[in-house]
């Protein structure tokens, strides 16, 4: 256990937990998060994890944007104090989209990786890296969906880390299950809200 994977971890928990209330303050806490474990990951040979954290970092700073920019009027013109942005929902054809997109790029990377590399498991990274990718996106587009993604990672990774001694990281992943179920709860209270149910 290292000081970046401790650090990492009690971000990452502040990063969750302002998501789950919808503060814009959890993107920065996130970027500071995922370049802490962008170390540790490379450092226990979970190369895809590593790469993973580099797309956080991108991915973060567009929710940060995004979430700071606000709903636009009716007219297309941003308003002078940017609205909050709405919980919203995909269509069952979108869900199925992103499932069977990730599935392709995980079997793809993951074979990729296994070929390439000395990667450790490198089907399990790849799946926590793709589903991690489409899970990150639809919380920066505020879609419901994003925590059952995370919630399926975060089982997966539990397991990933806990195997690679992470004992600290899959902790950390067992906390951001519990939080995802808290998320989800909370974003659909708010998306109830938004359409007056």
């Amino acid at each position: 256990m290292s000081i970046y994977e401790i650090l990492g971890t009690v971000l990452g928990i502040v990063g969750v937990w302002l998501m789950i209330r919808q503060n814009v303050w959890g993107w920065p806490v996130g970027i500071v998060q995922v370049a802490l474990y962008a170390w540790v990951f490379y450092e226990a040979r979970l190369y895809s994890d590593a790469l993973l954290q580099l797309f956080f970092f991108a991915i973060q700073a567009y929710g940060w944007w995004h979430w700071l920019r606000g709903e636009k009027d009716e007219g297309g013109v941003t308003r002078t104090q940017p609205a909050a942005l709405p919980v919203t929902q995909l269509r069952w054809r979108g869900v199925l989209g992103w499932i069977g997109a990730g599935a392709i790029a995980t079997a793809t990377w993951g074979e990729l990786m296994r070929r390439t590399t000395d990667a450790a498991l490198p089907h399990w990274d790849a799946f926590i890296l793709v589903f991690s990718l489409i899970a990150q996106w639809l919380q920066a587009r505020k879609r419901l969906e994003c925590w059952a993604g995370w919630m399926i990672v975060n089982v997966v990774a539990i397991g990933v880390y806990w195997a690679k001694d992470l004992r600290l990281t899959a902790g950390l992943y067992l906390v951001f299950f519990g939080m995802a179920v808290a998320g989800h709860v909370a974003w659909r209270r708010s998306l109830a809200t938004s359409l007056g149910h």
